[in-house]
């Protein structure tokens, strides 16, 4: 019996699809709690909260939130679609889980910048649109870096509320994690021992090839300082 790979090839695109995601409106939020002055805790705790809620109380919520019994989803079924148990419900549940990682990294890192580099940018006229991308972003790259690591190596595991709300369907909806299980409960563990294999290796790769290229970043940064004297 030939091996299908299919829940491989959903996982790389369900994983990319939801890191890119998770990138940009992870940094976003993080930039605006960062920038509040009331109700910090309150937004910082609800954006979090998919980070410490099981993953099967998530996919739960966003399978009532979707479902074609609520508001959200009755308006997609009047366009005869339907987002539970499709290949997009698992990247809203990769997601949903992978955001809190890219987020509280990225406020990590903007909390830490030197506030003085900001305020002597805006002395000197500088626009709000000007200092995120040229001075915020540059100098909190190794950290962006490390959250899009994290978001991926999640986004990439997870099991719990894409089986809640996307399902195990075979070349559709099927990832890496819920073909493992499917094979433990097949009694197939050649097969399990095989994605375990596959998703082990990837992490393991893709975490390696992240330190090497920040190692190497950072000798690069060194040598351009001593190059221009600093």
């Amino acid at each position: 019996m030939m091996m299908d790979y299919s829940p491989l090839l959903i996982s790389v695109k369900t994983s990319c699809l939801a890191t890119v995601i998770a990138f940009f409106t992870g940094i976003y939020a993080a930039y605006i709690v960062v920038r509040l002055k009331h109700f910090q805790g309150i937004l910082d705790a609800i954006l979090t909260l998919p980070l410490v809620l099981p993953p099967t109380v998530v996919g739960f919520i966003l399978l009532i939130a979707f479902g074609k019994n609520s508001p959200i989803g009755q308006i997609m079924m009047s366009f005869g679609y339907s987002l539970v148990f499709s290949w997009e419900a698992t990247v809203l549940a990769a997601v949903v889980v992978a955001f809190p990682l890219m987020y509280r990294t990225t406020r990590g890192a903007f909390e830490q910048l030197d506030e003085n580099i900001i305020y002597a940018a805006k002395t000197l006229g500088v626009s709000d649109w000007k200092i995120f991308w040229h001075i915020i972003l540059p100098n909190t790259k190794h950290s962006l870096i490390a959250g899009v690591i994290l978001a991926f190596t999640r986004a990439l595991g997870e099991f719990g509320a894409t089986i809640m709300v996307a399902g195990n369907i075979p070349g559709i909806t099927q990832t890496i994690s819920t073909a493992i299980y499917s094979a433990v409960q097949a009694g197939d563990n050649n097969a399990a021992f095989f994605w375990v294999g596959i998703i082990v290796a990837i992490s393991f790769v893709v975490i390696v090839l992240m330190n090497l290229w920040l190692k190497n970043n950072g000798r690069y940064a060194m040598k351009s300082s001593a190059g221009n004297g600093v």
